[in-house]
């Protein structure tokens, strides 16, 4: 039995075999129609969620399997006390696999330690999002062809994002891969990230505060959100949440192939006037995330498609 807790758990080998698989679901939905017939995905978010969990759902619905779950901590015995490992224990009598969500870093970690089934990482705190980083590598795949020979800026809340955290130890395996952070002094990418990911791995990197400058020089542009739940100070929220806000001015200077990313969800920092621009790619990522989630969990339950 094998869970999915950081992406690094994932060989390079592995996360090309899952990208394949996806892009036979997109070519064949007919084929895995009922491949998990007859088993079940738990979900259990403590925090809220409309993409990761309704795509976990939508996932495993089309794989021909059924869901059961809460979407709110105080929907389930939690609320009364109950501990993270009792609740892995429990929903082990029921399920088949586990998606979870915590704010709580490392909370999935200890499920997955206790539970007696699978347990899928769907976001841990400031920590590891493993799926929104399947999504975004199939996006990156399918856009650019490769992943490997590419220069990708990083925009907005480095510091308690997640996605990005995970994307970036995900890309430290590829070749020629060039990182430019872009974000305010208070939201830079953690040291932690910064040494024993891009440092360790010999990855150039630049950071800056001016998504201008950098703009021209960019394949993918990798936008976030200013995340008020990760605030202990309204006031220092307020201060930072609109340091850098996507509009069509900005992207005069942009590559005509450039592939603009965005785990969402967004408040104002990508304008809705470039949602209709062919360079935005993040609706693209939405769906792309319900296919890496369905060879997820194929994968994980040791489920064959032939």
């Amino acid at each position: 039995m094998r869970s999915l807790i950081d992406i690094l758990e994932l060989s390079t080998a592995e996360l090309d075999e899952l990208i394949a698989v996806a892009e036979d679901i997109i070519a064949n939905p007919k084929k895995y129609s009922e491949a998990c017939k007859g088993k079940k995905l738990a979900t259990l978010f403590f925090e809220p969620s409309t993409r990761t969990r309704l795509s976990f759902e939508a996932a495993m619905y089309e794989l021909g399997g059924n869901v059961l779950g809460f979407s709110e901590a105080n929907s389930s015995s939690t609320a009364k006390g109950e501990s993270v490992s009792d609740t892995a224990k429990t929903v082990s009598c029921y399920a088949d696999i586990i998606a979870m969500r915590h704010p709580k870093e490392g909370a999935p970690l200890v499920a997955s330690m206790n539970a007696s089934i699978p347990v899928i990482n769907a976001g841990d705190g400031g920590h590891n999002h493993p799926t929104q980083t399947l999504a975004d590598l199939l996006t990156i795949k399918r856009e650019k062809g490769s992943l490997s020979g590419f220069t990708i800026g990083f925009c907005g809340d480095l510091k308690f994002g997640r996605t990005v955290h995970s994307l970036i130890a995900a890309l430290s395996r590829y070749k020629d891969i060039k990182v430019v952070l872009i974000s305010p002094d208070e939201l830079k990418l953690p040291d932690y990230i910064r040494k024993d990911i891009l440092e360790k791995n010999n990855i150039p990197f630049v950071q800056t505060e001016s998504l201008e400058k950098v703009m021209p020089d960019l394949d993918i542009l990798y936008m976030t959100r200013v995340q008020r739940e990760r605030f202990f100070n309204e006031a220092d929220y307020i201060r930072l949440k609109d340091s850098y806000i996507l509009n069509p001015k900005k992207l005069e200077t942009a590559k005509p192939d450039l592939a603009i990313l965005h785990p969402l969800p967004r408040v104002n920092e990508i304008s809705v006037a470039i949602d209709d621009d062919p360079r935005a790619c993040y609706f693209k990522q939405v769906l792309n995330g319900k296919y890496m989630r369905m060879a997820l969990i194929l994968k994980l339950l040791e489920v064959e498609v032939k």
